[in-house]
């Protein structure tokens, strides 16, 4: 299996001279099975130079799994040139909005429209078709098997699991670990506790071994209390999901947009000397666009 991070930053493309180092572009990531299966994780601004490589290999047959519907997860995907030339297949998978009461082709069918898009879903050239993921229901790419996993955020956002022949990654889209939103004095606080704990092992068990591990980081313990709420994780909680779950090698991504490449390392670096000593094993890294993984 071949990982490979074509966008790392969250909330809005960032480019430029502060940024080059990790990368500019939203939430793409890119997964080979080892019998060539293609599989994407969201298709944030980084699925564009994704899309540029693959036009050396058409036709294409294509599975993105999108984790959610916010705009740095899938604005990239009008720009995905395979969608638009004829003998390529492409799968979305996605899940149910019980908001809109849609899946995932809404994600399309929203974005283009004249409003907001020069081209209209309905000129999309290839076989498209559209897949419901569903919370702890495996899907079967091939060899590989994705099982998606049920997160907190704001909106739907799933979690994947990607398995084949021994090997394992898993992606938490955006993901803020649970809380209590009771007070301790509160009627309802144990309760919500004890509903806590259980997400939280739920979390732990779906990511429990696997060789990769990419989780949101999006800030840092001091900028916390004032984003609680607002759907993503710290470098210190994706440090203890990872050793929580037995995992061999984390990569904190989703970087904070107004943070350039310098403060991202010292931010990052500072985490890891709160758990110096306690790593064990773990290999804990920065995201970076362009990283390739091999397992």
């Amino acid at each position: 299996m071949k990982i490979k991070f074509w966008g790392v930053r969250g909330s809005i493309p960032v480019p430029g001279p502060n940024t080059v180092r990790y990368g500019g572009n939203t939430t793409c990531i890119e997964v080979r099975s080892d019998d060539g299966d293609l599989i994407i994780l969201d298709g944030g601004t980084g699925i564009f130079p994704l899309a540029q490589s693959l036009l050396k290999e058409l036709p294409v047959k294509v599975h993105i799994f999108n984790t959610h519907s916010h705009w740095d997860h899938i604005q990239g995907l009008p720009f995905f040139i395979p969608i638009f030339i004829p003998g390529n297949k492409i799968y979305l998978y996605g899940a149910f909005d019980p908001i809109s009461g849609e899946g995932p082709d809404r994600i399309m069918n929203v974005q283009m429209q004249y409003s907001y898009f020069p081209v209209r879903e309905a000129e999309m050239k290839s076989q498209f078709e559209y897949v419901t993921a569903m919370p702890h229901q495996a899907i079967t790419v091939g060899g590989t098997t994705v099982m998606p996993i049920m997160l907190n955020h704001p909106v739907v956002d799933l979690g994947y699991r990607v398995e084949c022949k021994g090997k394992s990654m898993f992606f938490t889209g955006d993901h803020e670990p649970h809380f209590n939103i009771y007070g301790p004095d509160d009627e309802g606080f144990a309760e919500y506790e004890q509903l806590i704990i259980e997400q939280r092992a739920s979390i732990v068990a779906a990511v429990k071994g696997v060789d990769v591990l990419v989780v949101d980081s999006a800030y840092t313990i001091e900028e916390y209390p004032a984003k609680k709420g607002w759907g993503h994780g710290t470098f210190d909680s994706s440090i203890e999901m990872a050793l929580a779950a037995g995992v061999r090698r984390l990569y904190c991504t989703h970087h904070e947009p107004t943070r350039s490449d310098d403060q991202l390392e010292i931010a990052f670096a500072a985490a890891l000397a709160r758990f110096e000593g306690k790593l064990n094993d773990l290999v804990v890294e920065l995201a970076r666009e362009g990283n390739e993984i091999l397992l």
